[in-house]
């Protein structure tokens, strides 16, 4: 079965109608899997439809066709075609950015605002930001006695992505730009939470014109499909994004394979540090951002807020009444900022959080309880009083939850910032530019925003310290995860 055999028609709840693709996508043809997934539509709790599953035998399908269309298509393709394929997916991503957006929050409840206006841009941003590089991927000349060194940057060959359910889109364009751009060829296989709007952008793909199994897009389970790829030995290099616990077993699974190149962006806890000096109205307003943004389902989440002591008291007071102003509901309504998480399981291990947070003895001072009475909705929360040894401040919660401590000095926040295993991103909020300069350059964090947070763009680099992963996406340092180097010598001593 084909293409039209995997339709399914829908609506929204606002009424816009959507033909969703639920096959996996295959050598530029949408084919059965080992059994379906039902995806399920986070605001209601309703199934949306039922998706193909790829198990090791549509693992196996996906990168054959990949290794045929590298080996026969792609590797004599030049870096201008290349360039012209992806700006096309590019410029049609950008025609169907409605279409793209809705699908995208039926599916993973963001507000349809955030997905118009940030994870449809995202994509095409990306797809656009790497396409340029295509046609500059080139090496170096060497001076070395008595020959002619150069260097040449060559691409892997099948590479694969496994990515998550938070930024399905984002995501997707974090892997398929600099991949493509560096001539590999790709199987990336969704979240089976949040498949939709990638299976859109395959028939995209497939109208662009891409050669069949350049681009594959897959769904499945991580320890059926997920682990299937991460094992293979036909796939060179693998780039996850997730949790740090499925990140080790990524790694393991490659190590116990073939060895292929890894990259991993993977969990945070990360500190948002607000110094008495700072603009208060504004830390208040990023720092609501930096917590709440995506309902808080995001790696690099401001999770743990640090107010020196001489404006806390105040700082809790403006920060509760905006957190009570945050517009939680329907994701079709554009006002809304928080939907609903992204799936029964989910809310309930935030729920749990929530739960331990107070067995331990930290307060609640605002939200804590579920939102509405139906969906996966939870308002959006505030602790104070906890202590840094607590779950809530040392684990990951992935949800609309903060906490807010109170500190002294810089000595004493910066020792706070790093009690944590992770290291993915952190902020400053001050007014003195020595100090911002110098708390931002003793974190350890792949990334620190100054009186900002959660700005991400294509061209600067992404990605953690410690265990928050290997490597980097986004900007020029992207593709290296895509590149192999390969030295030629030339001898011309006519004497040797």
């Amino acid at each position: 079965m084909t293409g039209v055999d995997f339709l399914v028609n829908t609506s929204t709840s606002k009424g816009y109608k959507l033909n969703l693709q639920t096959g996996l996508f295959i050598n530029n043809e949408f084919v059965a899997g080992a059994k379906t997934i039902d995806t399920v539509n986070p605001a209601t709790g309703e199934v949306i439809a039922s998706v193909q599953a790829a198990e090791k035998k549509q693992v196996d399908d996906a990168v054959d066709a990949a290794e045929n269309a590298f080996n026969n298509v792609w590797s004599k393709t030049t870096p201008q075609e290349r360039q012209r394929l992806i700006n096309k997916l590019a410029d049609l991503i950008e025609r169907d950015t409605e279409e793209l957006a809705q699908i995208e929050t039926l599916d993973n409840g963001k507000g349809i605002s955030m997905s118009r206006n940030v994870d449809v841009p995202g994509i095409v941003a990306s797809l656009r930001y790497y396409a340029g590089f295509a046609d500059k991927v080139h090496g170096k000349t060497i001076d070395t006695p008595g020959a002619f060194s150069y260097t040449r940057h060559e691409a892997i060959g099948v590479c694969a992505a496994i990515i998550p359910w938070n930024f399905p889109l984002m995501m997707l364009g974090w892997k398929l730009g600099p991949c493509l751009a560096t001539g590999n060829v790709i199987i990336v296989k969704t979240s089976e939470l949040t498949p939709l709007s990638a299976l859109k952008v395959a028939t995209l793909a497939k109208e662009a014109g891409f050669p069949p199994g350049v681009i594959n897009i897959i769904t499945g389970y991580g320890a059926e499909a997920g682990d299937a790829l991460a094992r293979h030995q036909k796939v060179g290099k693998v780039a996850f994004t997730g949790s740090t616990l499925v990140g080790r077993l990524i790694m393991k699974a490659a190590a116990e394979s073939n060895l292929k190149k890894v990259t991993l962006e993977l969990g945070g806890k990360s500190p948002n540090i607000i110094f008495d000096d700072a603009d208060l109205d504004k830390a208040v307003r990023w720092a609501h951002f930096g917590i709440f943004f995506n309902h808080g389902q995001c790696c690099c989440a401001g999770s743990r807020v640090y107010v020196q002591e001489g404006i806390y008291d105040k700082f809790l007071e403006k920060f509760k009444e905006r957190t009570e102003q945050t517009r939680v509901g329907d994701p079709f309504d554009e006002t809304t900022f928080q939907g609903p998480q992204i799936s029964q399981t989910q809310y309930d291990r935030i729920m749990g959080y929530i739960e331990q947070g107070k067995t331990e003895g930290a307060t609640v001072y605002a939200g804590g309880s579920r939102h509405g009475d139906k969906g996966y909705f939870i308002q959006p929360t505030i602790f104070t009083d906890a202590t840094p040894k607590m779950k809530i401040v040392q684990e990951e919660i992935f949800g609309p939850v903060v906490v807010i401590t109170k500190f002294k000095d810089t000595e004493e926040v910066i020792k706070l910032a790093h009690d944590t295993t992770y290291g993915l991103a952190a902020a400053v909020f001050t007014e003195n530019v020595t100090r911002a300069v110098e708390v931002s350059n003793r974190l350890e964090a792949g990334t620190v925003w100054v009186n900002c947070y959660n700005q991400l763009d294509t061209s600067s680099p992404f990605g953690g310290y410690r265990q928050s992963g290997i490597g980097r996406e986004n900007g020029e340092y992207a593709l290296d995860n895509y590149l192999q180097v390969k030295t030629v010598k030339i001898n011309i001593n006519r004497d040797v």
